[in-house]
């Protein structure tokens, strides 16, 4: 395969793993098999609340009003007395666990007692009611943890884990589970408990309860179920509805997470405050309007990737603001694009290469690698690429910016795939498009990153990558595109879209959809990929086209297996304004064939074809995917999921298409 040198993630599918790899018949094209990845930004609260299973929201006490009006180091929190006791909180920052956790919170108790309408609750403390109520199952263990310093005779603690009662008089939470600590340091230091709760709950509290007189300095809390996706801190729901999707790389953090939130450089996102333990990383604001705990950071990024077996693509910041932050979009043509001083840059560089080192490092030689094996991965994650920038503006600071970072980068890791950025809109009357492919062949760049939102008309009908010069060295990562709405006939124009992109995978690389994650009534982007409350994510019609693109990843393109009854004779792909077509993708890995066919118009369509080169076992499996175009997946309902079925393998046959409808055949080989 020429250009850019394709990686295969593994999945273990041991029947296939099993197979001994096979030759391509002719007729083949060679492709990209890292065609389809997903991309993770913190936007609509995806991370806190969303894919770290982290329970208890502000657990730190560093959320701003500079983050959000009206936030504070109290958000999040309530401050109980249960039996009139009595007793005062105050928010300090001298003496912090770590400078980059400075707020923590002072519970002075002045009285405890137990009044008649609560029977066997007293104390003074704390209440968390996580991210719209905190959810437990019964039976499972949820571990607690928080950093607490006695200073004046405050030792025993009660943590309990409740079930709020309504209505008036007031009455004593129904108790889920508890625990009962004896504080006795002087300094800061960790207690933890397990917590199991009795019953269900969808709408759950964390209390914390000072039961003697005195002053408690507490900070770091928090409430994780034991139960996370392989154990590494995720929730396992929705990290598994990215497991099935079956993405071959994860771009992450960002973004516009990536290059801040227009503050200034010192909100811009910056991989070393992410690693480490939770107490020392550095809480950020967030360019979508809330707070980045961190909780969710670079280690656990990296660690995600290879429990997915996904290629991690971690994106850098270039020494150059978004420029549409701060009201910037509306300054356009000049924005609002602000750059570290040139003096500076070499901070920016270390960024990277410091990356590199601490994923691929030798812990006996690099303090970085050593910091990677002391969190408890030893050996290398393996990085092999790695994004500068992210859609910025192509201005001339940018390039003059982007290029010294890139050179230098390149020199000192020649072994890394450096990904760059095509501008914001990356279509050819954008000048910063036309900037940023000039630049990345004046590097001989390896990869671009093209971005663009529209509507479905856009992806029924463009057909652009079928142009793009095949001499070029430079590759086209898409990613970030998404049709604007999330109806069944957007997700069959995607689908459309991606049998032209699958075609020409000989120059376009990788793409990944975005947003990925929304949470509900915490969403500042749509449409996304997977939307999901406090119990269960719904994925989307656009989810399930992703789907099927994810399982048929391989390496050989054949364009004329599949003919449509009614076309011209020699016609058999898929033209502008023509709204149905088809792909046969070949994975000689893993032996398997697929044929993908989309109808995103109002007639059925008659596919005629042919897999005469190709042994094929007795079965196959059909997935069809169909319905209203204007139907919609929610949490009340589903309409749109896909329907399985083994059928006859076939060399020569006919398939007939319903209107609006999506068919994948899958063969062994």
């Amino acid at each position: 395969m020429t250009g850019l040198s394709f990686i295969i993630c593994q999945f273990s599918i041991c029947s296939v793993a099993a197979q001994k790899p096979m030759s391509a018949p002719k007729g083949g094209k060679a492709i990209s098999d890292e065609l389809i990845g997903i991309f993770f930004e913190d936007i609509n609260n995806s991370a806190d609340g969303g894919l770290y299973a982290e329970l208890l929201q502000n657990g730190s006490f560093e959320y701003s009003p500079a983050e959000r009006d009206g936030w504070g180091p109290g958000t999040a929190w309530k401050q109980i007395r249960p039996g009139h006791s009595l007793g005062t909180m105050q928010v300090r920052m001298d003496k912090p666990i770590h400078p980059n956790n400075p707020t923590y919170m002072r519970l002075h108790t002045e009285r405890t007692r137990e009044f008649h309408d609560y029977k066997g609750w007293k104390g003074f403390g704390l209440q968390n009611d996580g991210f719209d109520g905190i959810s437990v199952k019964a039976g499972e263990k949820y571990d607690f943890s928080a950093f607490m310093r006695n200073i004046g005779n405050a030792k025993q603690v009660r943590i309990a884990l409740v079930a709020q009662r309504q209505g008036w008089p007031p009455r004593d939470p129904r108790l889920l589970a508890e625990a009962t600590l004896n504080v006795d340091a002087k300094d800061w230091k960790q207690y933890s408990a397990v917590l199991t709760p009795d019953s269900t709950c969808q709408n759950a509290a964390l209390q914390i309860l000072v039961l003697t007189v005195g002053d408690l300095d507490v900070d770091q809390f928090s409430l994780m179920p034991q139960d996370t996706y392989k154990g590494h801190g995720l929730r396992k729901d929705l990290a598994q509805a990215l497991a099935d999707l079956q993405p071959k790389f994860m771009r992450f953090p960002g973004g516009c997470v990536v290059h801040g939130g227009g503050d200034g450089f010192w909100d811009t996102y910056r991989w070393k405050t992410t690693i480490g333990p939770k107490e020392t990383r550095r809480g950020l604001k967030n360019t979508w309007g809330y707070h980045q705990s961190m909780g969710l950071g670079y280690y656990e990024y990296f660690q995600f990737c290879e429990d997915l077996g996904m290629e991690p693509v971690p994106i850098l910041p270039s020494g150059v603001s978004c420029q549409g932050t701060n009201g910037g979009w509306n300054m356009w043509p000049t924005q609002a694009q602000d750059v570290v001083p040139m003096s500076e840059m070499d901070e920016w560089v270390s960024e990277a290469i410091d990356l590199i080192e601490w994923a691929n490092g030798d812990p006996a030689t690099n303090k970085w690698a050593k910091m990677r094996a002391d969190a408890g991965h030893p050996k290398p994650f393996n990085l092999k690429y790695l994004g500068i920038g992210n859609e910025e503006k192509i201005s001339p600071e940018f390039i003059e910016r982007f290029k010294y970072i890139y050179e230098r980068v390149t020199k000192a890791h020649p072994e890394i795939v450096i990904v760059g950025t095509a501008g914001p809109g990356s279509h050819k009357d954008n000048p910063d498009y036309e900037a940023g492919w000039k630049l990345a062949e004046e590097l001989n760049m390896p990869i671009l990153d093209e971005h663009y939102y529209e509507p479905n008309s856009y992806f029924l009908n463009k057909r652009q990558y079928d142009n793009y010069p095949r001499d070029r060295k430079t590759k086209v990562y898409l990613g970030e595109y998404a049709a604007k709405d999330k109806k069944f006939i957007d997700a069959l124009a995607e689908g459309l879209y991606l049998l032209h992109v699958e075609r020409n995978a000989d120059v376009v690389a990788m793409t990944s959809y975005a947003p990925l994650f929304a949470r509900k009534n915490g969403t500042q982007w749509n449409p996304d990929m997977i939307y999901y409350d406090n119990e269960r994510p719904f994925l989307t019609c656009s989810y399930y086209v992703q789907q099927l693109f994810g399982q048929s990843s391989g390496q050989y393109f054949y364009g004329d297996c599949v003919s449509f009854e009614g076309d011209a004779a020699g016609v058999v792909q898929p033209q502008a304004d023509v709204h149905y077509g088809q792909s046969v993708i070949l994975n000689v890995k893993t032996r398997r064939l697929y044929v993908k066919l989309c109808n995103a118009s109002a007639d059925a369509k008659r596919a005629n074809i042919n897999l005469s080169r190709f042994g094929l076992k007795k079965t196959a499996t059909k997935t069809v995917l169909a319905g209203a175009p204007d139907a919609e997946n929610n949490f009340d309902q589903q309409p749109i999921t896909p329907q399985k079925e083994e059928v006859k393998a076939k060399k020569k046959f006919t398939l007939d298409l319903q209107p609006y409808s999506f068919v994948m055949l899958e063969y062994q080989l």
